[in-house]
C-alpha cells in the first residue's frame, strides 16, 4: 500500500506565501506524474498543476507566476509553492501521485490540507 501526506496548508492573509508539501511511503518501485488538485466547498475537484518525475511541469492558467511545483525524487515528495494567494486561492489541497508498486501502476491520493486566505 502506499499513503500520500501532506503539510503545510493553514491561514494566510491575502498576498501571502504557503509551501506545502506530500510524502510518498509504502510499496514504491517508482513514481510517475505528481500533482496538486484542490476543492473548494461545493465545487469540482480541479488540478492546480502537475510534474513528470523529469521534472516538465504545467499548470492551470490562473496559477501560471503564482505557483511553483517542485520534487525531490529521493524523498519520494512533491511541493507546492504559493505566493500571492488570493481569498479565491481557499480549498483543501491534494496531493496525487501515479506510483509503479512493482505489480501495477496505480494512483493515489492524499487526505487533503485546508488553505484557507482570509484578512
Amino acid at each position: 500500500q502506499v499513503q500520500l501526506v501532506e503539510s503545510g496548508g493553514g491561514l494566510v492573509q491575502p498576498g501571502g506565501s504557503l509551501r506545502l508539501s506530500c510524502a510518498a511511503s509504502g510499496t514504491i518501485f517508482s513514481i510517475y506524474a505528481m500533482g496538486w488538485y484542490r476543492q473548494a466547498p461545493g465545487k469540482q475537484r480541479d488540478m492546480v498543476a502537475t510534474i513528470t518525475n523529469g521534472g516538465s511541469a504545467n499548470y492551470r492558467d490562473s496559477e501560471k507566476g503564482r505557483f511553483t511545483i517542485s520534487r525531490d525524487n529521493a524523498k519520494n515528495t512533491v511541493y507546492l509553492q504559493m505566493n500571492s494567494l488570493e481569498p479565491d486561492d481557499t480549498a483543501v489541497y491534494y496531493c496525487n501521485a501515479a506510483v509503479n508498486t512493482g505489480r501495477s501502476v496505480y494512483g493515489f491520493w492524499g487526505q487533503g490540507t485546508q488553505v484557507t486566505v482570509s484578512s
